[in-house]
C-alpha cells in the first residue's frame, strides 16, 4: 500500500454464482480523506463495503484497508475501523450510557477510556441531561449522530457510513457533515455513501459505480467539467441512464 493511503484496492471482485454485484474495481482512498462512494440501488456500493469492512470475502482481486490485507488480517480490519449502517448500530432499549459502555468494550477500551469517551460525546452532542435516555426515545436525527459518535469511540483509522443522513431534515444533515468534517481533520478517513447529490459536493473526491464498475473518480468539480453539468446530480444522471440492473 502507498504511503499517506488508508484504502487501496486492485481488480476487487465479488460474484454471487452467475451474478457478479462487483466488478473488477480499482481505487486508492488517502489518509484523512472524505471518499464518497455513489451508485444507484443494485450499482453493488454496499457489496463493496461491506468486504472493506471485512463482513464479506471477496472472490478475487486485491485490497488493503488501514494497512491490513483483506484476505489473511480481517479481524485486525474490524478493530481498526468505524462502521455506521443504514439501519444503525445502536441497541434501542440500552440507555445513550450503555450503548457507549457496550462498544467501548467490544473494541477493549479500559474503563477509564470508555468514561472519558463517554463525557467527551455527551459534551460535544449537548446530551449531558439525556445520558440515561433509553435510544429508542430519541428523534431520528439525534439518533445518527450518537450513531456516528459510537463508531468513533475507539479512535478509528478509518469510518464508513452507509447513507448516514438517510431521513433526516437538512439541518440535522449539515450537522452531521460539521462532525464528519471534524472527523476527517483529526486525520480519520472518512468513506461515505450517500444519494444526496449535494452531499456528494461536500466530498473530497467521488466515485461512481454503475452496474458493479467503477465509471467515475474524481473530485467534484472535475467530474462536473468533465461531463459538462452544473453540479452533480447531473453527473449521477448522466451516469445512471448506463445502469442494466437494479438489484444489490
Amino acid at each position: 500500500m502507498k504511503e499517506g493511503t488508508s484504502i487501496s484496492v486492485s481488480k476487487l471482485t465479488k460474484r454471487f454464482g452467475h451474478f457478479t454485484a462487483v466488478d473488477a474495481i480499482s481505487f486508492d482512498v488517502k489518509e484523512g480523506e472524505i471518499f464518497g462512494f455513489l451508485g444507484a440501488n443494485g450499482a453493488g456500493k454496499t457489496t463493496a463495503m461491506r468486504m472493506l469492512c471485512g463482513l464479506s470475502m471477496p472472490t478475487s482481486g486485491e485490497a488493503t484497508v488501514a494497512g491490513y490485507d483483506l484476505y489473511k488480517q480481517s479481524e485486525k480490519i474490524k478493530k481498526s475501523i468505524g462502521y455506521m449502517s443504514q439501519k444503525f448500530s445502536l441497541y434501542e432499549d440500552l440507555t445513550i450510557k450503555e450503548n457507549n459502555r457496550f462498544y467501548g468494550g467490544i473494541y477493549g477500551l479500559s474503563d477509564k477510556q470508555i468514561n472519558e469517551k463517554t463525557e467527551f460525546m455527551l459534551h460535544h452532542l449537548h446530551l449531558e441531561d439525556q445520558a440515561n435516555t433509553l435510544v429508542k426515545e430519541l428523534p431520528l436525527g439525534w439518533k445518527q449522530k450518537l450513531s456516528f459518535s459510537v463508531s468513533m469511540i475507539h479512535d478509528p483509522k478509518i469510518v464508513f457510513l452507509d447513507e448516514p443522513t438517510g431521513g433526516v431534515d437538512p439541518l440535522t444533515r449539515r450537522e452531521f457533515w460539521t462532525m464528519i468534517y471534524e472527523a476527517a481533520h483529526r486525520g480519520t478517513t472518512v468513506f461515505v455513501t450517500t444519494h444526496y447529490m449535494d452531499e456528494a459536493e461536500y466530498c473530497d473526491r467521488v466515485s461512481i459505480m454503475v452496474d458493479g464498475k467503477i465509471e467515475a473518480l474524481d473530485t467534484p468539480s472535475a467530474l462536473t467539467r468533465q461531463f459538462k453539468v452544473q453540479g452533480m446530480a447531473d453527473v449521477f444522471v448522466q451516469l445512471a441512464r448506463k445502469a442494466k440492473r437494479s438489484d444489490n
